[in-house]
């Protein structure tokens, strides 16, 4: 019976897990690590460094490292590196391979499928971009499922009782919290809200800057500057950050950081628990806002919380245990590290479908409504945020000009009223609807979303029987520009035709 491995791909770190007589574990690398940083340098012959020892050089070859890569995937950014451009699919594939070759040195032979986590709030296109950068490191992502439901999972497992969990996940690069009722081994997602672009590194960046602001008033040099400078003052202000959850005062020193016509120039500072509270403290109240939201929907209120759970090396900020105990008056749990548990719970959901472990199941929710661009820059959702996975849902539309034989479907995800408010998933057209008068034709519009929060969306002439289907992973054949010029071309053609006819519309 074969193994399939948990990969918890962070922002900041990365672990991979196993399932394995009776109990989950993280794998340690040959370093002893247990987690290793989500970092990537390429030297000048196209080696490649992951983890720590990419992370030690990453001062002297800052134009050949890269740090924090999950916060680009799935956008079209990409990273400059000895004279060729990497997208952030091949950067995190090499984390993905070191995550790998780590389980396949425990193992003694070939890892080839994983369970991977992704944040709860991700959307289509990062979920369909985490698949293939696993697929380029020769992974099969057997599941994808959202990190602070495989924290419960991790969790359940140690301590199976009923009830209603919350997690709340703040890592390096994002933040998700999710309600969870526990019984029987069934894990049911009730709600979930989130911010793909909150986290660690957001405080890093405020110490950051505040050092950069001291060291100018006090040298008149400005720090950003100096690329190799700036990228010490970070790992001084992340080192500062985590200090800060031990001890109420850390003094900073860093050496010969610059010079100026005086000599070399030292930056020594201190930096007290209340000054960094203040910096982050509009990050942790939006985390509470969304917190709240969630308990909201998922119909519940604060006294009808169970279980705490928390998730990220962030959480370890001890005004963020604080504010937390306060709002539900309670504990989390302890016994898991927080930097471990989602790889932990993805190892028992591979164990899981592995057949290796029976008496648990994930029901999952989509984190965002979907739907699909209408007239007037409209969005009609088909699918609501907050249900339950698998989940299908059909709508009828119609056209909106006479004898008009094709149409656009544009497939949208988020929360706003408006299309161009919400992100595009993608596009394609529909041939062959039958030639009628505008408002007659009957094109059916059908969503599909599977267990991981993939999307799959097919149209239909009910009446030619002409139809189109895709998957969503799919739609990367036609760029963002492509896209756009679609959508640009059918809306021009409806500037004089802008009328409701009685029924839903889907773009000509």
């Amino acid at each position: 019976m074969e193994h399939i491995v948990g990969i918890d791909f962070g922002t900041t770190y990365s672990a991979v897990a196993l399932f394995e007589n009776g109990r989950n574990f993280t794998i340690s690398n040959q370093q002893g690590e247990r987690i290793f940083p989500s970092a990537v340098y390429i030297d000048e012959g196209r080696k490649v460094y992951t983890g720590q020892a990419a992370k030690n050089v990453s001062i002297l070859h800052v134009d050949r490292t890269v740090m924090s890569v999950k916060r680009h995937l799935g956008s079209r950014k990409h990273f400059r590196i000895n004279d060729r451009d990497f997208s952030p699919e091949e950067i995190t594939s090499y984390i993905f391979r070191a995550l790998q070759k780590t389980a396949e040195e425990y193992t003694g032979y070939p890892v080839k499928k994983a369970v991977v986590t992704v944040p709860a709030y991700y959307d289509d296109r990062k979920r369909q971009a985490t698949k293939r950068a696993a697929k380029l490191a020769g992974l099969e992502v057997v599941r994808l499922i959202n990190e602070p439901t495989a924290a419960a999972l991790s969790c359940g497992l140690k301590k199976d009782e009923p009830g209603i969990i919350l997690v709340y996940d703040l890592g390096g690069g994002t933040f998700d919290v999710s309600i969870l009722q526990a019984g029987g081994g069934v894990f049911q997602v009730l709600a979930t809200r989130g911010d793909t672009r909150l986290g660690g590194d957001d405080f890093d960046k405020k110490i950051a800057e505040v050092l950069i602001e001291r060291f100018y008033e006090e040298t008149k040099i400005d720090l950003r500057k100096d690329r190799f400078a700036l990228q010490k003052v970070y790992e001084e202000a992340e080192r500062a950050k985590i200090g800060l959850s031990e001890r109420k005062i850390v003094e900073i020193e860093v050496p010969f950081i610059a010079a100026d016509e005086k000599g070399l120039c030292h930056l020594s500072t201190r930096l007290t628990r209340m000054e960094f509270e203040e910096l982050i403290m509009g990050y942790i109240e939006k985390t509470i806002r969304l917190t709240k939201g969630a308990v909201k929907d998922a119909g519940l209120k604060p006294a009808d919380i169970d279980r705490l759970i928390f998730v990220g090396g962030s959480t370890r900020i001890p005004v963020v245990r604080t504010l937390l105990t306060q709002l539900f008056h309670r504990d989390a749990e302890g016994g898991v590290s927080p930097d471990e548990t989602v790889a932990l719970g993805a190892a028992v959901e591979g164990a899981v479908l592995a057949g290796r472990l029976r008496g648990f199941a994930l029901v999952d929710v989509t984190p965002l409504g979907l739907g699909v661009e209408s007239e007037g820059d409209m969005m009609v959702t088909m699918v609501s945020r907050n249900t339950v996975l698998p989940a299908r849902a059909r709508t009828i539309f119609t056209t909106i000009a006479d004898d008009q034989k094709s149409a656009i479907i544009h497939v949208l995800q988020g929360e706003r009223l408006t299309a161009t408010d919400n992100i595009s998933l993608g596009a394609f057209r529909l041939q062959g609807i039958r030639s009628a008068r505008r408002g007659e034709p009957r094109i059916e519009v059908s969503f599909e979303i599977d267990v991981e929060g993939i999307v799959h969306v097919s149209a239909k002439d009910l009446d030619t029987g002409s139809s189109h289907s895709i998957s969503l992973e799919k739609t990367k054949e036609l760029s963002q520009d492509e896209v756009g010029k679609i959508i640009m071309e059918a809306r021009a053609s409806e500037m004089n035709d802008l009328q409701a006819v009685g029924r839903k519309h889907v773009r000509k």
